[in-house]
């Protein structure tokens, strides 16, 4: 390994301690710091060797982290997830980090957080935009009107 490439590796290596990445991520900083094709692909695989880039970990801790702290739904998440080159096995165990309870209690509360911050008489206005709001943090159409159906 030249001295490019070991200077390479220990700043992928930096790059990937900080926070979890995607291949694609780091792939994306070594173009930029001039380091490409098999150069880095050669990187990528030290850097999974070591345990630093590890996809399902990345997307696990994702899906986690965006549910939690920003309410989003699975669909949301799935998106977001595919648009970072996660697919299969590993976006399969990243939905897992979602327990079916606390996703059903977290779209409850949002929505009740929500309505109280709509100034409307029509109740079928709000519940259209409650409907709206929930469709676009992700969360299926189908639970949506299960949850909104049972207040």
């Amino acid at each position: 390994m030249t001295d490019t490439l070991k200077d390479a590796l220990r700043k992928a290596a930096m790059f990937c301690a900080y926070q979890e990445r995607t291949q694609q991520d780091v792939r994306d900083r070594l173009k930029d710091w001039g380091v490409w094709g098999d150069d880095a692909e050669e990187v990528i695989a030290e850097l999974i060797q070591q345990n630093y880039l590890n996809e399902e970990r990345f997307a696990r801790s994702f899906a986690g982290g965006k549910f939690r702290v920003k309410s989003w739904g699975r669909r949301k998440i799935q998106q977001h997830l595919q648009q970072r080159g996660i697919t299969g096995y590993n976006l399969q165990q990243a939905m897992k980090e979602i327990a079916p309870d606390d996703y059903r209690q977290t779209l409850a509360a949002l929505l009740d957080k929500k309505r109280q911050s709509l100034r409307d008489d029509n109740p079928l206005v709000i519940k259209q935009k409650l409907v709206r709001y929930a469709l676009s943090k992700g969360y299926e159409s189908e639970l949506v009107f299960s949850v909104l159906g049972d207040e």
